[in-house]
């Protein structure tokens, strides 16, 4: 090869790649332009003027709908109105089921999920977390005749034992994972499912020990949650986020200044305590 030819074919070579980088330049750039300019969720909810909020109505002290005056109230509605507060915008509660609640979430039904949602990695694929509100996990509620019966799942998972769930949720998922021979019977409304209990129609719900926790004050005396303190696994709940990084930061900072300015624990304690 020519000196000539080398500098030319060096040339080519240096062409090439200025072309090259000046493309990734322009292509980053551009990038970085649409997602200035793309509004973000959190950008949407402030001018749209209203926070949706998704909810199955169906889980106390969360989430309860009156079907007679078509309200939402519980725990989760009181802070859902606080976060609204924060944003300077009215909340719009749209109902929603456990069944369908990942369905109506990709559909973008609503903006958040709450109401007692529980932190699962299906879901975590779908959307983002708030931080973390409340530490929970899966223990039993049963008549409080028969709590030393049902102390783990050995003692649950036999023959002749009937366990509730309630349709489509976590409470479902576990109780099918873990049950093998006890009879699990799927109940469809989980507002009256505890009365089932009660009544003797069932023996026992392996649920959130937070929810255990108020339903045995509900039917005091009845029923009783078995070891709250020491559930059989361990989960959290949070808020459920459709996907954008300025909305979810937005959320998990309101939730960092209310439990530490004791607005949540406030909230809390009129469900709870």
């Amino acid at each position: 090869m020519t000196a000539r030819a080398w500098v030319e074919k060096m040339i080519v070579r240096i062409s090439v790649r200025i072309v090259t980088a000046l493309a990734v330049t322009l292509l980053a750039n551009l990038s970085a332009q649409a997602q200035q300019a793309a509004p973000s969720r959190l950008d949407e909810i402030v001018k749209r003027g209203t926070l949706r909020v998704g909810m199955t109505g169906d889980y106390k002290p969360f989430t309860y709908l009156d079907k007679t005056t078509q309200q939402f109230s519980g725990f989760d509605v009181d802070m859902a109105e606080a976060l609204g507060k924060a944003l300077g915008v009215k909340v719009e509660y749209i109902a929603t089921a456990w069944p369908k609640l990942m369905k109506d979430f990709e559909a973008d039904q609503f903006d958040i999920a709450m109401g007692g949602v529980s932190v699962t990695l299906d879901r975590q694929k779908k959307g983002f977390f708030s931080m973390p509100i409340m530490r929970e996990g899966k223990t039993p509620i049963t008549r409080c005749g028969d709590v030393g019966k049902y102390q783990s799942i050995a003692d649950i998972d036999k023959k002749g034992t009937r366990v509730i769930v309630n349709p489509g949720g976590t409470n479902e998922r576990f109780a099918r994972a873990n049950i093998k021979d006890a009879e699990i019977t799927v109940f469809a409304d989980n507002t009256v499912i505890f009365d089932e209990i009660a009544k003797g129609n069932a023996d026992l719900m392996m649920t959130d020990a937070s929810e255990t926790r108020y339903q045995q004050k509900q039917h005091a005396g009845v029923l009783c949650a078995v070891h709250p303190e020491k559930p059989f696994d361990f989960s959290e709940k949070a808020y459920w986020l459709q996907r954008d990084m300025a909305f979810k930061a937005f959320v998990d900072q309101w939730l960092h200044i209310s439990m530490e300015d004791g607005s949540y624990k406030k909230i809390y304690a009129a469900w709870f305590d």
